[in-house]
């Protein structure tokens, strides 16, 4: 029996390089593109649905049974009804169609949908995201109250979730990511003796994203 982890699973490079797309001979421009879209769907939809960050970046990637599921795993469960309804206008929009009553809801597609998300996950739903790190590493390095770099390591975070940096890397190499990042634009200096990010168990070359 396999044990679980509290680490989030990373993804190598042959699976990135042999997603289920590329198997079905999908065009590698219109995955990228049908990705970019579902995330852009889950954000706006949690945007409308009031849900919390966390709960839009642990759903990234998987879709609208996902984000029905990371309400719940979040503590901000949201209903069935509201999240079709969204999705409803989300797709409309998307496809400049006028708005029209749902005949149909497919509580029961998304319920299944569910299912399988958490079938596939092992029901492992155990997901550590680097919004609370970055917090943290950044009252250690005593910025928090930067003009800022809190923002812009905020920011950086959130536009990493329409790619694969969350797949690839722990949270808390992403963390230090966003911070070097917003720090160098800031142009503020941080400390190298000892190197803050070792404090934060991350390497350099992590970090560069090398």
């Amino acid at each position: 029996m396999s044990k679980l982890s509290l680490q989030n699973a990373i993804l190598t490079y042959e699976q990135l390089e042999t997603t289920p797309s590329k198997k079905d001979n999908i065009p590698e421009e219109l995955e990228d593109e049908l990705r970019r879209l579902g995330c852009d769907f889950i954000q706006s939809a949690g945007i409308l649905l009031r849900l919390p960050q966390v709960a839009m970046a642990t759903a990234q990637d998987i879709g609208m049974g996902a984000l029905f599921l990371a309400s719940k795993v979040s503590e901000a469960p949201c209903k069935i009804r509201d999240l079709i309804n969204v999705y409803h206008y989300l797709i409309r929009s998307y496809c400049g169609k006028p708005m029209e009553p749902l005949e149909y809801l497919g509580q029961d597609a998304l319920v299944i949908a569910e299912m399988q998300i958490l079938k596939k996950l092992g029901f492992n739903v155990h997901v550590q995201l680097p919004y609370g790190l970055m917090v943290n590493y950044l009252k250690v390095l005593e910025l928090t109250d930067h003009e800022t770099i809190p923002q812009k390591a905020w920011g950086y975070l959130n536009d990493s979730l329409r790619t694969n940096v969350y797949v690839c890397y722990q949270p808390a190499t992403v963390a230090c990511a966003v911070i070097w990042l917003a720090a160098r634009i800031s142009q503020v200096k941080l400390p190298t003796s000892p190197p803050w990010w070792e404090l934060f168990e991350a390497e350099l070359e992590d970090i560069l994203f090398e």
